[in-house]
């Protein structure tokens, strides 16, 4: 069944939902704390007891809704009465079958905190794995909001823009996501079912200036260019064998990480001049290249010279990373099914000598004129903040402020430490002076650096007062050594310390 996405319908059930107290809050609070992690895992149970004979409003969509229970026509009607069990079978979310309503799809909330405040939305999506029972999905299975789509929302750039394409939309959140900085945004999918749940999640949310087409990755948007990009596409590395699923939300079709590759180098002519594009994605490596160094050759081939910002955050082994999908797949650990699964990973990896896969982010940038400034490949495990998205967005700022300055320039500026940098010293018993100096940032990517006496003793006294140049010869007074040659060594650490967010420019 295909969500139908009828605009008067769509507005009633918001209505209902709102009326009802269904959100994230509302329903933490009826199902508790606890409970509302379990179904983060897959596990209804706590919840279910947790409402236990609940007949209110809230109790019932709940079950139907959130955790896809069918319940009695009567209390649908009565928790809905704008819309009924008929207004939902009509939005192609539930069936009914005599005097009992089963869940099509799932609607669940979804708190966001970004720039311009806190909201929530209500996404459909399709039944999970515990709605359905367990199993294998079906392949054109439509994800809802999972770890990867919340980490892409993050991490888009707030700023203001005209025009902005999501690539892959999926259930349509990035598309949301984006609307809320982009006046016009199209969203693209090969799958139907996937862009008929965007249409409907945009009207149930009040969204408007969303456009849905349908087709593979650039295909639907030939010759246009975009202020922003995003995508969460189908990266996940599938062995193209018979009996291995291609589930449309994560298999692009490709062999190995090409479809990654193919995103990136066709990202450029789809930018507008200074436009952005931000994805997620997968890269292999082997005993003879490094992941990132292959994702640096493709941003090297791309057709338009693009300013390229890569990091990885984690990579995994081929088991590691076999085991994981099969069971994003619903299919269960211990059966010959499973086993038969991962021995085609392995499989595959071996074929091309990979030896592990990369997860990480890309953000791409189109120069407003001239060449490429940024070329920054780096691994940084840890903490991110929730929403990194204005921290990516000050550090593009930032480098591009820092490449206009020359060392003299750089001298004569005024810095503040960036208000979550905190500094730790650790000694050794009986020993006055640190081993180690340690700078720790609370937002953003969470870096922590190891630091020197000058360079600590720069940032503490970044207050914005004195430029760095006078900063620098200061402290070379204080440690008896050459104020040229520490300059030397502390400027570039103060630009990278500046685009990494720990300092700022006073002004």
């Amino acid at each position: 069944m295909l969500p139908h996405p009828e605009p008067a319908l769509a507005a009633a059930l918001a209505a209902d939902l709102r009326a009802a107290g269904y959100t994230s809050d509302g329903l933490r609070s009826a199902w508790t704390a606890p409970a509302d992690e379990a179904i983060a895992r897959g596990l209804r149970r706590p919840a279910l007891r947790a409402l236990r004979d609940r007949t209110d409003a809230l109790a019932v969509l709940a079950r139907l809704l959130g955790l896809g229970v069918a319940q009695p026509r009567a209390a649908v009607d009565a928790a809905l009465p704008a819309t009924g069990a008929e207004g939902l079978t009509r939005l192609g979310l539930a069936e009914i079958s005599g005097d009992t309503v089963r869940a099509a799809a799932m609607v669940r909330p979804q708190s966001f905190a970004d720039d311009a405040g806190e909201g929530e939305w209500w996404i459909a999506s399709d039944l999970d794995e515990a709605a359905r029972g367990g199993g294998a999905l079906p392949e054109d299975h439509v994800l809802g909001v999972g770890g990867a789509s919340l980490t892409l929302a993050g991490l888009q750039v707030p700023d203001a823009a005209e025009t902005g394409l999501d690539l892959g939309t999926g259930c349509g959140i990035q598309a949301l996501r984006m609307r809320r900085s982009v006046s016009r945004v199209v969203a693209t999918d090969v799958s139907e079912r996937a862009l008929a749940f965007t249409r409907l999640n945009a009207l149930l949310n009040g969204v408007d200036g969303i456009e849905t087409r349908a087709g593979s990755l650039f295909d639907p948007v030939a010759g246009e260019r975009f202020d922003r990009i995003a995508s969460n596409p189908p990266f996940v590395i599938t062995p193209r064998r018979a009996g291995v699923p291609a589930y449309e939300y994560r298999d692009g079709g490709r062999v190995g990480d090409a479809l990654v590759a193919d995103v990136i180098r066709d990202a450029g002519a789809h930018l507008a001049p200074g436009g952005v594009a931000q994805l997620l994605g997968n890269w292999e490596s082997s005993a003879d290249e490094d992941g990132l160094d292959r994702v640096r050759a493709w941003v090297a081939e791309a057709a338009v010279p693009l300013d390229a910002w890569v990091i990885e955050r984690e990579r995994l082994d081929p088991l590691a990373y076999a085991e994981l999908w099969v069971r994003d797949g619903g299919t269960a650990a211990g059966t010959p099914e499973f086993a038969d699964l991962i021995d085609a990973w392995l499989d595959d990896f071996a074929a091309r000598g990979v030896t592990g896969v990369g997860f990480g982010y890309v953000l791409l940038r189109r120069p407003l004129q001239g060449g490429p400034t940024l070329v920054r490949f780096e691994r940084v495990p840890g903490t991110v903040a929730a929403a990194p998205g204005a921290h990516l967005a000050a550090a593009l700022a930032a480098h591009d402020r820092l490449t206009r300055l020359d060392d003299a320039e750089l001298a004569a500026s005024r810095f503040v430490v960036a208000p979550d940098v905190t500094e730790a010293r650790h000694h050794r018993p009986g020993e006055e002076a640190p081993t180690v100096i340690e700078l720790r940032q609370g937002g953003g990517f969470g870096r922590a650096l190891a630091v020197d006496p000058a360079l600590a003793a720069l940032v503490g006294a970044s207050d914005g007062d004195l430029a760095v140049g006078a900063l620098v010869d200061a402290i070379a007074q204080l440690l008896e050594v050459d104020a040229a040659a520490l300059r030397a060594d502390l400027l570039p650490r103060v630009r990278e310390l500046t685009f990494t967010g720990f300092l700022r420019f006073a002004d």
